[in-house]
């Protein structure tokens, strides 16, 4: 990246942490097949569950650790392998949930993206549901005895909004939490199955886990990972992973002061704060520039060597209108003037300030 340029989208993708390369690297120079049984194989297989081990202590998970190449398979294993009657979701869950939840039950939420379904004192109905489902069965979560399955995102990968899963009413289902966005970030949730991505908090591209409590709520594949995900281990980049959750997060005290600011100065320029009154992660928020579309603002903040975003990496290819801001209220006008700002270890005030001087400067000539 040109030295000039400033990095503001690490909720795409975070750079790798020193620690982190340092520990691929040498794993590249002495790598072996962990499922070989020669002595080479065997000392491969001793670090694949060294580094299994650290990545639960480190998360403090207590259960089995599934290595995957990301949360998207993961999301995928645990979705189209779970052993449930049904999977009841939410509208602004990622893309690679929506995709292989197709037909499931949406859960509602309010105009901060928070589920209403479980939350005291408000029952909300599924956003959308087939005449069936409408024919009053049992509850939304436990139809007819048998066990269903929430898939619920800890952190919003557009909004940042945190979901607090501790207060979503289960009633006896799989808690399925995407945490791609919060591990390494924020506590894990108390779910029955969780998905990681090592690149979002400073590991390398290509491998994450699915974090699961009881190996029983999956049907297994066979192949490696105890014959739940087929395909050899990608152990330099699994050990990279265990490394950079091992790193400090300190950082993030530092987050919440950017973000605040920066909160501050797109409201003093003109701008709408998206959930701003919602408990959201510090790292990630979305802000709208009211007449002016986002893919504009994306040129225009190229051009001036600053990289954002808008909404999740895996769609903005084709900056399509937010499924998110449409299911939290955002009409389609307003929803396409909304891009997404996010922070890493080494975002700095003086990074902020630049930012904040260009979407003024852009908003101002908007107005004019």
């Amino acid at each position: 990246m040109a030295a000039d340029r400033l990095y503001l989208d690490h909720a795409a993708t975070t750079p790798m942490l020193p620690q982190a390369r340092a520990v691929m690297v040498a794993a590249l120079d002495s790598w072996a097949n962990p499922s070989s049984p020669h002595a080479d194989g065997r000392a491969a297989r001793a670090a694949l569950e060294d580094a299994r081990a650290r990545i639960a202590d480190a998360l403090g998970w207590n259960g089995h650790v599934i290595f995957t190449s990301g949360a998207s398979e993961a999301i995928a294993i645990a979705l189209k392998r779970a052993k449930a009657a049904r999977i009841v979701t939410s509208p602004v869950e990622h893309d690679a949930v929506l995709r292989v939840t197709e037909g499931a039950e949406r859960l509602k939420v309010d105009a901060n993206g928070l589920i209403l379904q479980g939350r005291p004192g408000e029952r909300g109905g599924p956003a959308s549901s087939s005449p069936q489902q409408q024919q009053g069965a049992a509850s939304p979560c436990q139809p007819d005895g048998e066990r269903s399955l929430m898939a619920i995102q800890h952190v919003n990968n557009e909004t940042g909004v945190i979901q607090p899963l501790d207060q979503v009413d289960r009633e006896g289902a799989i808690l399925f939490a995407d945490c791609a966005q919060s591990a390494g970030k924020l506590p894990l949730p108390d779910a029955d199955m969780i998905a990681i991505s090592a690149h979002k908090f400073g590991g390398p591209p290509g491998v994450g886990a699915l974090l699961i409590r009881d190996l029983g709520l999956i049907a297994p594949s066979g192949g490696q990972e105890q014959g739940y995900r087929a395909g050899t281990e990608n152990l330099p980049a699994i050990l990279a992973m265990a490394a950079a959750l091992e790193a400090r997060n300190d950082w993030l005290q530092q987050a919440a002061t950017l973000r605040a600011h920066l909160d501050a100065g797109i409201e003093a320029a003109g701008g709408a704060i998206v959930a701003r009154d919602a408990p959201r992660v510090p790292t990630i928020a979305s802000y709208r520039m009211p007449g002016v579309p986002a893919r504009a603002q994306l040129i225009q903040f190229d051009l001036q060597g600053l990289s954002v975003s808008a909404g999740s990496a895996c769609s903005s290819g084709s900056l399509k209108t937010s499924h998110v801001l449409g299911a939290m209220g955002w009409d389609e006008a307003a929803a396409a003037e909304v891009v997404r700002v996010s922070f890493g270890p080494g975002t700095a005030m003086a990074d902020v300030d630049r930012f904040l001087a260009a979407w003024a400067d852009m908003a101002g000539r908007a107005r004019r």
